[in-house]
């Protein structure tokens, strides 16, 4: 799983970041995974919690966290390929798979073909699979060309890099996946790569389809 880099546009002409900020990017880092476990040690503790969701997790999806409160999707903008703002609230009524990439993210580039597989299983007025690109301008075109070869996949973007830090708790690392309900509630959240494409997967987004 990469480390998300929010060193923002332009930094040094091109220049290595300095060693200050990838020792704050650490840090951030450190405090992401703190609050995973957190999320991890509330749900251990409300069984209820865990539903039905979590006992369909298994294999492929083995690692993903059930979200212990209703925590609904973060009100960011982030865009699609044409430049047109769009929040999660944008898809209400259809179960949203959230995948945070970037080029430069190897497991991200890595899994994409299975989340193409897994889009091309479900029309879109049931799910939606939505890839944000935090890829900078400069890498905004390649980020595109990217997506394009994985159909059915369309190509969104959050340039700044808010969407993940958005998340409650904030996401560090990539990829991350983030499952809504059709409400917009988050459901469950897949840190690290995964493969989408096969049976274990199909199961858990059924299940959230069938809560509702």
């Amino acid at each position: 799983m990469s480390e998300i880099d929010k060193s923002g546009e332009g930094g040094n002409g091109g220049e290595p970041r300095s060693g200050l900020l990838k020792r704050a990017i650490w840090g951030v880092a450190a405090v992401g995974v703190a609050a995973v476990v957190y999320i991890i040690v509330q749900a251990s503790s409300n069984p209820a919690a865990h539903g039905d969701l979590k006992s369909v997790a298994k294999g492929e999806m083995a690692k993903l966290t059930i979200s212990p409160d209703a925590t609904a999707a973060p009100a960011t903008t982030f865009y699609d390929g044409e430049g047109k703002p769009l929040r999660i609230a944008d898809f209400k009524g259809k179960v949203v798979v959230l995948n945070i990439w970037a080029t430069w993210c190897g497991p991200c580039v890595l899994e994409m073909p299975t989340l193409a597989k897994l889009a091309a299983e479900y029309p879109t007025d049931k799910v939606m699979v939505v890839p944000v690109s935090v890829d900078g301008d400069r890498e905004a075109d390649k980020a595109k060309a990217f997506i394009a070869t994985h159909a059915p996949l369309t190509f969104y973007r959050d340039p700044k890099m808010k969407l993940p830090y958005d998340l409650k708790p904030a996401s560090v690392g990539m990829p991350t996946t983030v499952i809504f309900d059709k409400d917009g509630v988050e459901k469950g959240r897949l840190m690290g790569g995964a493969d989408w494409s096969g049976a274990d997967a199909k199961a858990v987004i059924d299940k959230v389809l069938a809560s509702g």
